[in-house]
Parts: C-alpha cells; sequence; structure tokens
C-alpha cells in the first residue's frame, strides 16, 4: 500500500472510533505546538502538523491509535499489521 493510501486509511479509521484528525500550519503558531490528542467540547481531536512527510504523520497517527482499544473493529490489514507492530 502506497504511504498516501495508509495515511487515509488511517485516516478513516480514526474517524470510525470517533476521532477527527485535523491538519494544520504550527509554523505561524508563535509557541513550541506538538501533533496529538485532544479533547474539545467531548469531541476528540487528532491534531498533526500539515507540514510532516507522510511517513511521519502515518508514524504519529498510528502511534496514538495504538493506544486505544481497537480489536472489535475491522481496519484493513495492511492498517491493522501497523497497528500491532509496538513503537
Amino acid at each position: 500500500m502506497k504511504p498516501e493510501q495508509l495515511y487515509q486509511s488511517l485516516k478513516d479509521f480514526a474517524e470510525k472510533i470517533e476521532i477527527d484528525v485535523v491538519e494544520h500550519n504550527f509554523k505561524n503558531a508563535g509557541i513550541n505546538v506538538k501533533s496529538g490528542l485532544c479533547k474539545v467540547k467531548g469531541k476528540k481531536i487528532f491534531i498533526i502538523n500539515k507540514h510532516k512527510s507522510v511517513r511521519k504523520k502515518i508514524e504519529i497517527l498510528s502511534d496514538c491509535l495504538r493506544e486505544i482499544p481497537n480489536e472489535d473493529i475491522y481496519v484493513l490489514p495492511a492498517v491493522r499489521d501497523l497497528l500491532d507492530k509496538k513503537g
């Protein structure tokens, strides 16, 4: 699976477990900002720096999703393999 497809599949999986993935430009934030999961008004949002490479986005997002119980949810085999790997 191409990196772009894998990243999209990870975002699709996040959506299934009610996590919105949002990309933002952190360059103009004026403070040190890190990608990660947060909760706003009861809704889970994963914010990621849009200037990261696709491979880095895959690494960051999969590290987050790996921590959330997901055994009962169908995901593509390539995504499951990635989530089952230890970081």
